[in-house]
């Protein structure tokens, strides 16, 4: 009996050290993230999502941050404008934790939940508490693991934390360099081009600049394919987001009707209750793990997109006309491809544009329906709702072969958390490959399947098989497990 009672003592201080300190329960397999927001009506929407992803991740900051959209006094959404995110998120998080223990508490997100640099666009001269909280988790010499900075509004916030990095604590730089990834929704200041581009560009940091985005902005009516576009009309968004699914999901803000926040007029046949925008969405479902190892490098592709390195060690999106020159400075509204051909070309030469956004529509019907069912685990028990195939791969996914040689591949291991029925597809991934032919998948319905490395593959060249497994449940869930097969 005493041992029993030794470690029921033990097990509880680590209870209570976890409720007690819930920043301190990382995993350490978890990506870490910071978000910077300047509030915007798209920004809040995405609030919604994010934060039914919140056990996806060690977040480790949520910053409102200004842009050359908003600040204080111009069209602001106000300092505190995440608290009743927040608020409601504390009210559904009880029935979060019956689907994933490891949702962060809520009084954890509130203490990492603080006001950056706001006064004006770009303005980058104070230390706030918002650029100061970003210093301090960046120093932080505790966890080494990288962490994935993101600005959903103007980079000026992130800039001052790096520029008191760079002043207070100069031989800390190179470090902090180190595990540091951008990844920005457009360059909606000047700051990454006048202060992080100049001043920490040599160290080389992994940065996507993204205007893809735009295919789930205020646009997407227009942009979104047509087998896709139910899954932003008002009569799949009332029943499966906007209605009955607890206080977060109540707060996500849908088309009003007539023109939008941001002056774009909607189209005869977008109605009230429709999508609205996510415009900064893709910054953080980038990071949600799928199985397609998108983290790994940014031309792999995945929910968030994909890009190509434009410069240093930038990377931006896939313009899809020969012969384009992109520009040397920003890549924001004035210069983004898509932003431009929405403006002044649309709706002239489609197929380009479909091309252009397609790495994030191609998800679109697939997102949707993992969004349906982080809304029901708002409301329902863990028995009642949904949850994602978890896809196993027994061969390894890294392998090397010479031309010629047959590639078996198993996935026998994966299952289903519901017990739902699986379905399987085996895929290249063309775009991601840098071998430019193609392979011919065998038995591209079943657990497992093969095809011969072609004889015209060049040493080096790699070749990417995804594994897409569908459940049957209700919202229909799917995940995958890329394979990267390099020719030796």
């Amino acid at each position: 009996m005493k041992y029993h009672l030794k470690y029921f003592l033990f097990f509880n201080v680590i209870l209570n050290t976890y409720l007690l300190f819930p920043q301190s329960n990382k995993i350490i397999d978890k990506t870490r993230v910071i978000i910077t927001s300047d509030g915007e009506i798209d920004d809040e929407c995405s609030m919604v999502r994010f934060l039914l992803y919140a056990n996806e991740w060690d977040i480790e900051g949520i910053i409102t941050s200004s842009s050359q959209y908003h600040w204080q006094g111009h069209k602001w959404a106000g300092d505190d404008w995440i608290d009743p995110y927040l608020k409601a998120y504390t009210e559904v998080y009880p029935n979060l934790i019956k689907h994933d223990k490891t949702y962060p508490a809520p009084a954890y997100l509130k203490s990492i939940n603080f006001l950056g640099n706001v006064e004006s666009e770009g303005e980058m001269e104070k230390v706030t508490a918002g650029s100061q909280h970003i210093v301090n988790v960046l120093l932080d010499e505790s966890d080494n693991r990288p962490i994935w900075v993101q600005a959903w509004g103007g980079t000026n916030t992130i800039a001052k934390a790096l520029k008191t990095i760079e002043e207070e604590y100069p031989n800390k730089i190179a470090y902090v360099a180190n595990k540091l990834r951008f990844f920005f929704i457009w360059e909606q200041d000047n700051t990454y081009q006048t202060y992080i581009r100049p001043h920490w560009g040599k160290y080389n940091i992994q940065t996507i600049i993204c205007d893809q985005f735009w295919a789930v902005a205020y646009q997407w009516d227009k942009i979104m394919p047509e087998n896709k576009i139910s899954y932003f009309k008002n009569d799949w968004m009332t029943p499966n987001i906007l209605e009955n699914h607890g206080p977060l999901c109540s707060l996500y803000e849908a088309y009003k009707g007539g023109d939008d926040n941001e002056g774009f007029r909607a189209e005869n046949h977008k109605k009230k209750g429709d999508f609205r925008s996510e415009g900064d969405s893709p910054a953080f479902i980038y990071t949600i793990p799928t199985g397609l190892r998108s983290l790994e490098s940014p031309d792999y592709g995945g929910w968030g997109g994909r890009y190509v390195k434009v410069r240093e060690n930038t990377w931006l999106d896939q313009v899809p006309e020969d012969n384009y020159t992109y520009p040397e400075g920003r890549w924001y509204t004035s210069t983004a491809w898509g932003r431009q051909y929405m403006k002044n070309i649309y709706p002239k030469n489609q197929d380009l544009m479909n091309t252009y956004f397609k790495p994030i529509t191609r998800w679109a019907d697939v997102l949707q329906n993992d969004f349906a069912a982080r809304a029901d685990w708002c409301v329902k028990s863990y028995d009642e709702a949904n949850h994602a195939p978890i896809v196993k791969i027994k061969n390894g996914i890294d392998l090397t072969a010479k031309p010629g040689d047959k590639i078996k591949l198993n996935s026998k291991g994966t299952y289903d958390p519901d017990g739902n029925k699986l379905s399987y597809s085996w895929w290249q991934f063309k775009e991601a490959d840098s071998y430019s032919g193609e392979i011919q998948i065998l038995n591209t319905n079943d657990q497992t399947t093969k095809f011969v490395v072609p004889k015209d593959a060049k040493k080096g060249d790699t070749i990417h098989v995804i594994c897409e497994v569908k459940d049957d449940g209700t919202p229909q869930l799917t995940r995958y497990q890329r394979i990267i097969i390099t020719v030796k």
